[in-house]
């Protein structure tokens, strides 16, 4: 096969992935809000992990745009902005943000850029009352603003920075604790994005042989990035490691299991979502059941948390074709999710507004992902 047909082929496998683990976290949300039972014909809502996790993508976006442009950014505070623009849109402190960041537009129009425009991103999707008792704390500045909450908002909401690699994942304990100070919250969405990178990358293939048309599954997939985890000993990381060896264990000896769920995610908290979503993955990790695996992490104690933290795996692992059609069709915000996928994968490889130095081939593109 031509070199320029492979390139091809495996830019489309990490775009399916990206915009699977995009598409797969908003369904996890949808379904878990209806604790599986989701109506038979008609639109489906997102939910306020969704709403979150479009900011935290069109931030990172605008981060990569500065520093290309700047040649020095710092992204915790670019995706702080973004929620800013997520809280403004929500009608939170709306005049606190517009007096804060409309001196940054020439026009003084903000909120700014095209998410913005978004009509279900101004709607009221369910509570995040951490983030929003930060946000609403910003004049006290960043080292001052967040909680003391585990929340698992802090964790669904920074799982598309598992698709930026190495250097965003270094920083999602730093995005986390932008509104969460605990650290068990933290440490929870270090190990989430780093688990689902492992799954965008991973080239394993179960029976993988010449001339064997075989498909990952995602038990092989997650055990294989737990064991590349960093040890429970580094002080970045916490203390998640050996739970999580201990979820993916269950899910393999007593998979699917409703008590067993409730036990290892008993609360809204981040580390509940990290293994609860974990041992749904792996108790379903076929490419067909992943509708069946989202209804089964709904039926969690805070299945909205789980069930995302599901969808985001199984995405991740089998690609964007292998959701369930009937959901990703009616999801109202899946043209979204899939912009923001193929946005972001285009400014990661080829930074469509060029840089301080080099034009860019796109005109728009700075007027869509403003770089502050």
């Amino acid at each position: 096969m031509p070199p320029d047909k492979d390139h091809q082929r495996e830019y489309l496998t990490r775009q399916s992935r990206v915009r699977g683990m995009l598409l797969g976290l908003a369904l996890g949300d949808t379904v878990g809000a209806a604790r599986g039972k989701v109506p038979a014909a008609g639109p489906l809502r997102a939910g306020v992990s969704t709403q979150l996790a479009c900011f935290t993508v069109e931030g990172s976006i605008r981060a990569l745009v500065r520093g290309s442009h700047k040649g020095i950014c710092h992204p915790p505070s670019v995706i702080l902005h973004a929620y800013c623009r997520w809280a403004a849109l929500q009608g939170i402190e709306v005049d606190k943000m517009r007096r804060r960041w409309s001196a940054g537009t020439a026009d003084k129009t903000w909120p700014d850029g095209w998410l913005a425009g978004v009509p279900a991103l101004t709607e009221r999707r369910g509570s995040a009352p951490s983030t929003v008792t930060a946000l609403s704390r910003i004049d006290e500045g960043q080292e001052h603003m967040a909680t003391k909450s585990r929340g698992c908002h802090a964790l669904t909401r920074s799982l598309p920075l598992a698709a930026i690699g190495p250097a965003a994942i270094a920083q999602a304990g730093e995005i986390a604790a932008l509104t969460h100070g605990d650290a068990a919250a933290q440490s929870a969405t270090v190990h989430a994005t780093a688990l689902l990178h492992h799954c965008l990358t991973s080239t394993f293939m179960e029976g993988d042989r010449p001339g064997n048309h075989s498909e990952p599954t995602a038990r092989a997939v997650l055990q294989a990035g737990i064991a590349g985890l960093p040890s429970a000993d580094r002080p970045d990381t916490g203390q998640e490691h050996a739970p999580l060896q201990a979820a993916l264990r269950h899910a393999v000896e007593q998979p699917a299991d409703v008590t067993r769920l409730a036990r290892l995610a008993p609360d809204a908290t981040a580390p509940s979502a990290l293994l609860g979503g974990l041992y749904a993955a792996v108790s379903f990790p076929a490419r067909a059941d992943i509708g069946a695996a989202l209804n089964f992490a709904a039926a969690a104690p805070d299945g909205d948390s789980v069930a995302c933290v599901t969808g985001a795996l199984l995405g991740a692992v089998h690609g964007a074709d292998a959701l369930p059609v009937d959901l990703v069709s009616r999801h109202e915000l899946a043209w979204v999710l899939d912009t923001l996928a193929r946005d972001l994968l285009a400014e990661l490889t080829d930074s469509p507004s060029g840089s301080e130095y080099v034009p860019g081939w796109d005109p728009h593109w700075w007027s869509r992902y403003p770089g502050w």
